[in-house]
């Protein structure tokens, strides 16, 4: 069984800085997978994708679960500019079918820094 979201993507789609691959015994199918994801916390997430794709145009996740990951991701940090361009790069990478939706996650993270920097919007503290 695997202990982390990390270990449970490397088990199902490699690691191209880990050599070699260690894969478990159990068969496995995306279902378990993205229940797995579904239900992570954002650092988790975050900590998987930085780790099996820590230069976001590499590693070995499919590119569908990279942006099921960074939505998740959204979805519990709304208000994070940096994490909104951190998957508006992923986006662009793999574009261009999602090129309309990274910009628009550039221009809210730009407008959300703009509102901070004018204090109305409360600074989030993690």
């Amino acid at each position: 069984m695997h202990n982390t979201l990390t270990e449970h993507a490397r088990c199902r789609y490699g690691d191209e800085y880990q050599t070699p691959v260690l894969r478990c015994s159990q068969d496995h199918d995306d279902r378990h997978f993205i229940e797995k994801l579904t239900f992570a916390d954002a650092e988790e997430i975050l900590r998987m994708l930085h780790t099996l794709s820590p230069n976001i145009v590499d590693g070995l996740l499919p590119v569908w679960v990279r942006n099921l990951a960074y939505r998740l991701v959204l979805l519990q940090r709304p208000d994070d500019p940096a994490l909104m361009r951190e998957a508006a790069h992923s986006l662009w990478m793999h574009g261009p079918d999602w090129d309309d939706v990274a910009a628009g996650l550039e221009h809210r993270a730009s407008a959300l820094e703009r509102l901070k920097q004018t204090g109305d919007v409360p600074s989030e503290s993690h």
